[in-house]
C-alpha cells in the first residue's frame, strides 16, 4: 500500500468520519493541510474571519445538526484565538473537534515562531486533547477524537498537529473501533433504580419535570414529551433545554431560574417530587441552593456521574442516557394504567394551581410608546417559519428570546448558556446555515455583542449565507446596565455604547443588506422584508434604551424571590 503524507491522512480521516464541512483560518503551520484540502472537493472549507468565529460556527453547526462540528486553525495565535469558542462548547457539552497546527516537534519548547502550549492552555476547557508526536498515530488519534467528542457527555476535543507530522509518511489505515482504557460511558440506567424512581413519582402529589440540555443532546425530546403527557406532569426547562418540550403544550411552565417564569419558579419551590433530566443544577437555575426545591424528593437522570449531587444533593440518581432511561421508564409504565390514573387524579389540584399562576402572573411588559424588544421578538416568532433556527448573542437579547420566542422542537435554539459568550450568536448562525442551507436562520443580537464577531459578515457574504441578524439596539451593554440600575444605584459605569457603527452602512459595506427601524409601526414590515430578502440582512431595531428583563431573581436569592414588572 502506497504511503501518504500526514496532511493527506488527515483529509482521509475526515472522510472516514463523514465530515462534509470544516470551519477555520489558514496559517504557516497548517499550509500542508490547506494545500491538500484545496483538492478535497467533497469537503467544504468555510473561511471565517477569526478563529473564535470558526469554533463558534462549528459549535452552531453541531447544535443545529447533531453532528460533530470541525474547526481547523494554525499554531500560536491561531490556536489561542480558539480558546473562548472551545470553552463555550465545553460548558454546554457540545461535540466539536478542533485541529490546530503546531511547530515541528524538534522546536516544541524552544519558543519558536508562533509556538504556544496549546495542549496545556486548552486542557481545562476540553473533554480531552492530544499532541500528535508521530504520524503513525494520527489516524488513531483522529478516530478517538471524534469518538470522545460525540459519546457519553459530549464536549470539545483538541488535536494539536506539528508541522513535521503533517509532512511525514504513513500507510493509512483507519481504525474501525475505539477502545480507551477507563472511558466507558454508561448508557443504560439501572433497572431497579428506575423502578424506585417510578414508585416515587406515582406516589407524589406535586411532581415537576425539570429538563436540561441533555434531553436535546441525547435526542430524547419525543420521550420527554410522551412521558410528561402520559403522567400529566408539568415541565420546565433550563435555557439549554428550550425546545426539548413543546412550548405550546398545556403542561409547559416556561423556563425556570434567574429570568424564569413565575409559574416555573414557584412550581419548583412547591414541588414534592422534582424529576431532573439531563440538567446540571446550574447556579442560574437554583438560586440559593439550600432553598431550592426544599420540599422535594429529587430524582436526577444524567449520563455524567460527576454531575450527580455536585451542586444539589439528590435522593434518587440514575446514571444513563436520558433517552434510554425514559424509554425504560415508559416500558415499565406499560400495564400500570391504574396507577397512572390514580396519579392523574391526585395531581389535578396541583395542575389547576399551576394554571392559576400562569394566568395570574404571566410574562408581560409595558407596551410603552417606543419599540419594545419583547414586541420585536414576538413579531419574529409570529412571522418566521416554524422550523427557523434561532441563535442569540448574550445578555438581555438572549433572555428576552428565551422568554418570548416559543420553541416547539429541539435544535432550533442556539445560545451560549454556561459561559455566556458575547459574540457567539452570529458565527453560530453561520454554522447552522451551512448545515441547513435551505432553512431560515436568525441571530437575535444586541448592539454590544454583535460587534464582538461582526467581521463574520464577510464570511456570510462570501458563502452567500442568508443569515438574518435582528439587532436589539438599546445603546447599552443592556444586562450589565440593568444590574447597575438595580444593585449599583444607577451608576452606569462604562456600559453606555455611545459610539457604535451605523449597522445599515456597515452591512452594506460588507455587501449585505441593512434595514433601520425606529417606529413601532414599522417593526412587522421590517421583519417581513428581511425574511423575504436574499442574502445576509442586518435589521437595526432602535428599542427603548432602559427596558429591563423581568422576572428577575437577584443573585444569591431563592428562586421564589422574584422581581416582577
Amino acid at each position: 500500500m502506497k504511503k501518504i503524507t500526514g496532511a493527506q491522512a488527515f483529509i482521509e480521516a475526515l472522510r472516514c468520519e463523514g465530515v462534509k464541512h470544516v470551519f477555520g483560518y489558514p496559517g504557516g503551520a497548517v499550509l500542508d493541510i490547506f494545500d491538500v484540502i484545496m483538492d478535497a472537493h467533497d469537503i467544504m472549507f468555510v473561511l471565517t474571519r477569526h478563529e473564535q468565529g470558526a469554533v463558534h460556527a462549528a459549535d452552531g453547526y453541531a447544535r443545529a445538526s447533531g453532528k460533530v462540528g470541525v474547526a481547523l486553525v494554525t499554531s500560536g495565535p491561531g490556536a489561542t484565538n480558539t480558546v473562548t469558542g472551545i470553552a463555550t462548547a465545553f460548558m454546554d457539552s457540545i461535540p466539536v473537534v478542533v485541529f490546530s497546527g503546531q511547530v515541528s516537534t524538534s522546536l516544541i519548547g524552544n519558543d519558536a515562531f508562533q509556538e504556544a502550549d496549546t495542549v496545556g492552555i486548552t486542557r481545562p476547557c476540553t473533554k480531552h486533547n492530544y499532541l500528535v508526536k508521530d504520524v503513525e498515530d494520527l489516524p488513531r488519534i483522529i478516530k478517538e477524537a471524534f469518538y470522545i467528542a460525540s459519546t457519553g457527555r459530549p464536549g470539545p476535543v483538541l488535536v494539536d498537529i506539528p508541522k513535521d507530522v503533517m509532512r511525514g509518511l504513513v500507510q493509512f489505515r483507519y481504525p474501525e473501533k475505539v477502545h480507551l482504557e477507563g472511558y466507558c460511558p454508561t448508557y443504560r440506567g439501572h433497572r431497579g433504580q428506575i423502578k424506585r424512581i417510578l414508585s416515587t413519582i406515582l406516589k407524589s402529589r406535586h411532581p415537576v419535570i425539570y429538563a436540561g440540555g441533555g434531553v436535546i443532546l441525547s435526542n430524547a425530546s419525543a420521550e420527554l414529551t410522551r412521558l410528561a403527557r402520559l403522567l400529566n406532569i408539568p415541565v420546565t426547562t433550563t435555557l439549554m433545554g428550550l425546545g426539548g418540550f413543546p412550548a405550546d403544550d398545556p403542561l409547559w411552565l416556561g423556563m425556570l431560574g434567574m429570568h424564569g417564569t413565575y409559574a416555573a419558579n414557584m412550581a419548583v419551590t412547591e414541588t414534592d417530587c422534582l424529576i431532573a433530566i439531563g440538567a446540571r443544577f446550574d447556579d442560574r437555575v437554583t438560586g440559593k441552593v439550600d432553598e431550592f426545591a426544599p420540599r422535594a424528593r429529587i430524582i436526577h437522570i444524567d449520563i455524567d456521574p460527576t454531575s450527580i449531587s455536585k451542586n444539589v444533593q439528590v435522593h434518587l440518581p440514575v446514571v444513563g442516557d436520558c433517552g434510554n432511561v425514559m424509554r425504560d421508564m415508559l416500558e415499565e409504565l406499560s400495564g400500570m394504567e391504574r396507577e397512572i390514573e390514580d396519579l392523574k387524579r391526585t395531581v389535578r389540584p396541583w395542575i389547576e394551581r399551576l394554571e392559576e399562576w400562569k394566568r395570574d402572573k404571566p410574562l408581560r411588559y409595558d407596551k410603552g410608546t417606543g419599540i419594545k424588544p419583547q414586541y420585536v421578538i414576538e413579531k419574529i416568532r409570529e412571522l418566521a417559519p416554524e422550523d427557523a433556527i434561532i441563535s442569540t448573542e448574550v445578555g438581555q437579547n438572549q433572555m428576552w428570546t428565551a422568554q418570548y420566542y416559543k420553541f416547539n422542537a429541539p435544535r432550533l435554539f442556539l445560545t451560549s448558556g454556561g459561559l455566556g459568550t458575547m459574540g457567539y450568536g452570529f458565527p453560530a448562525a453561520i454554522g447552522a446555515q451551512v448545515a441547513f442551507p435551505g432553512r431560515t436562520v436568525i441571530d437575535i443580537a444586541g448592539d454590544g455583542s454583535i460587534q464582538m464577531n461582526i467581521q463574520e459578515l464577510a464570511t456570510a457574504v462570501q458563502y452567500r449565507l442568508p443569515v438574518k441578524v435582528m439587532i436589539i439596539n438599546n445603546g447599552y451593554l443592556g444586562m450589565v446596565r440593568q444590574w447597575q440600575s438595580l444593585f449599583y444605584k444607577g451608576r452606569y459605569s462604562h456600559t453606555s455604547m455611545a459610539v457604535s457603527p451605523d449597522f445599515v452602512k456597515l452591512a452594506e459595506a460588507y455587501g449585505a443588506h441593512g434595514i433601520r427601524v425606529e417606529d413601532p409601526g414599522d417593526v412587522e414590515d421590517a421583519v417581513r422584508k428581511a425574511l423575504s430578502m436574499e442574502g445576509c440582512v442586518f435589521v437595526d431595531f432602535k428599542v427603548e434604551p432602559e427596558e429591563d428583563v423581568y422576572p428577575m431573581v437577584p443573585a444569591g436569592a431563592p428562586i421564589n424571590n422574584m422581581l416582577l414588572v
